[in-house]
Parts: C-alpha cells; sequence; structure tokens
C-alpha cells in the first residue's frame, strides 16, 4: 500500500524561497556593485522572477536582500552552535565559540564588507543595529540566558560591541585562518569579563553600598520584552 504524493507541483513557491533565489543570484553580483539597485536588477533577471514579484517582497530591493543575508548568516550560526559539543567549556569561551562561528559561516566576506558600508549610512543605520542586536540575542538566546532583568538588555548590548570590534577587525585580516581575529576576540571577551569583576566588587563595596541603593532601585524596574522581536523593554509601575 502506498501514500499518494498530494503536493501539488504547480504550487507556488512560498516569499522565504523566492527571497531566497534572489538572494543566491544577488551574492554573484554583490563583489562587482554592492548592494545596489543593478544588483537587485541582474538578481530578479538572473532568478527568472517577475519584477513585480521580486518589488512586491523586497520593497527596498537589494536592501532587504542584505538583511535577508544577515539573517541567513544568523540561521546558519544557530544550526552549527546546535551541533557543538561544549560541555566543561567556560561560559565566555562558549560566547567566542557562538561570534566565531557566526564568522565562519560566510561564504563571501566581500558581501559582508559591502552590507557594512550599506548600513553604515544614515538612512539603513536603524536597520545595521537591529541585524546586530539580533545575532547577539540569537546567540544568548541559544546558549541559555534567562535573564528577565537589566541584565538582559547589558549582556546584549556588551556583545553587541565585541561583535562588531570583531566583525571589523576580521574584515581586514589576512592571517591564516583569521587566527589573528580570534585573539582580537578574546581580548575583547577579556575586557567585558574584567569590566563585569569591577562591577561585582563595587556592589560588594560596603562603602559604596549606601550610594547604589537609588541606581538598583531604578535597574529592577527594567523588564526584558516580553516579545523578542524589538529593542524596547518594559517598565514596572513601583507598587505603592
Amino acid at each position: 500500500m502506498t501514500i499518494e504524493d498530494h503536493t501539488d507541483p504547480r504550487a507556488e513557491p512560498e516569499a522565504g524561497d523566492i527571497i531566497g533565489q534572489l538572494l543566491d543570484a544577488a551574492l554573484l553580483h554583490v563583489p562587482f556593485d554592492g548592494w545596489s539597485a543593478q544588483t537587485f536588477a541582474a538578481a530578479v533577471e538572473d532568478a527568472g522572477i517577475t519584477p513585480a514579484l521580486a518589488e512586491a517582497l523586497c520593497p527596498r530591493g537589494a536592501v532587504d536582500l542584505a538583511v535577508a543575508f544577515h539573517k541567513r548568516g544568523d540561521q546558519l550560526m544557530l544550526d552549527r552552535l546546535a551541533e557543538e559539543d561544549m560541555t566543561g567549556l567556560r561560559f565566555r569561551d562558549k560566547i567566542a565559540r557562538a561570534v566565531r562561528l557566526r564568522l565562519e559561516v560566510v561564504d563571501d566576506k566581500e558581501a559582508v564588507r559591502r552590507g557594512t558600508t550599506l548600513f553604515s549610512l544614515p538612512q539603513y543605520a536603524g536597520d545595521g543595529v537591529r541585524l546586530i542586536w539580533g545575532t547577539v540575542d540569537a546567540i544568548w538566546n541559544a546558549l541559555g540566558d534567562g535573564s528577565e532583568d537589566i541584565n538582559w538588555y547589558t549582556k546584549r548590548g556588551s556583545l553587541a560591541g565585541v561583535y562588531s570590534a570583531t566583525v571589523l577587525y576580521w574584515l581586514g585580516d589576512d592571517s591564516l585562518e583569521h587566527q589573528a581575529s580570534w585573539e582580537f576576540l578574546d581580548r575583547r571577551i577579556d575586557n567585558v569579563m574584567q569590566f563585569e569583576k569591577l562591577k561585582a566588587q563595587v556592589q560588594s563595596n560596603p562603602l559604596l553600598k549606601p550610594l547604589l541603593v537609588g541606581p538598583n532601585w531604578l535597574a529592577q524596574q527594567i523588564k526584558a520584552p516580553s516579545t523578542r522581536d524589538d529593542l524596547p523593554g518594559s517598565w514596572s509601575a513601583p507598587r505603592r
């Protein structure tokens, strides 16, 4: 007895599949024309997608494809992380490994370079910030972060700085297997760990505790966002 396949071969591909086709086609042109209108037009033609459909799915053209390229990298990183055995690793080493994997899944460094240039423009800077935040949020979530207070923001803010600096260093790194980049990454994480150690020492200092009552109370009112798709969090009104 066989089960009939009721899949319609004429069924229209999903939007994500079409964007993926456009992205694959665009990556052949990005090294020469960047994430530009010329690249988008060439991708539409190469992928055999009607211009009207392509523009409906990517109203900003190549900018939306650059966003899709970054998010594809995030997903590839998560796939690799799921296969990693990090038993016995210090947490700072897990973070370093995740950032390294995020860069190692990139097949085309020039596409990242062009994207960095694109998202440094004022009109697209907001997109760049959201993409970096999305990357570090994905890393923390994958590593099991359960923060629900201000630490949710400080962890991601610190890692965003580390990740951004490492990407810029990596783009100019021509060392063997990017070894210089991984050493740079380790130094940046060590800097963050030193800062966290200093914060802990300040919090435990009996002379400073009275001065921290107000700031600590304020920090306790800040909560992680209830939905993880945007930056703003929530404010808990003081109980009366």
